[in-house]
C-alpha cells in the first residue's frame, strides 16, 4: 500500500465514534493482553498478584478510540476467546499492519 492509499484507508475506517467520549475510532488489528478480573470479594490493592492470569493475543480485530484509548472488541469474539471476565490491559496496533503500510 502506498502512503496515500493507507491514509485514505484509515480515513474510511474512522467513521464511528466512541460511546464514552465521542472521539474518533481507529479500526485495525491489535496485539493485546487481557487480565482476568478478581472477584469483588477478593479485591485487594495488589497490582502484581501472580494469581491473576494474563493472556496475550495477536491480531485481534477491533476499534481504538484515539482520544480516550478505549478498545472495542466484538462481544462474540470475547465470548469465543473466553474473556468474559477479563479486562484488556494493553493493546497496540499489530506490527504486521504497520509493516504492510510501510511498503
Amino acid at each position: 500500500m502506498t502512503r496515500r492509499t493507507r491514509s485514505a484507508h484509515r480515513t474510511q475506517t474512522r467513521s464511528e465514534s466512541c460511546r464514552f467520549c465521542g472521539g474518533e475510532l481507529l479500526t485495525s488489528v491489535f496485539d493485546t493482553v487481557f487480565r482476568s478480573e478478581q472477584p469483588a470479594a477478593e479485591a485487594v490493592a495488589v497490582v502484581d498478584d501472580p494469581s491473576l492470569e494474563e493472556r496475550l493475543f495477536f491480531a485481534i480485530p477491533g476499534a481504538l478510540c484515539v482520544p480516550c484509548r478505549q478498545l472495542y472488541v466484538d462481544q462474540q469474539l470475547i465470548g469465543i476467546l473466553g474473556l468474559g471476565d477479563a479486562r484488556c490491559t494493553f493493546a497496540i496496533e499489530s506490527d504486521r499492519v504497520l509493516r504492510a503500510g510501510a511498503v
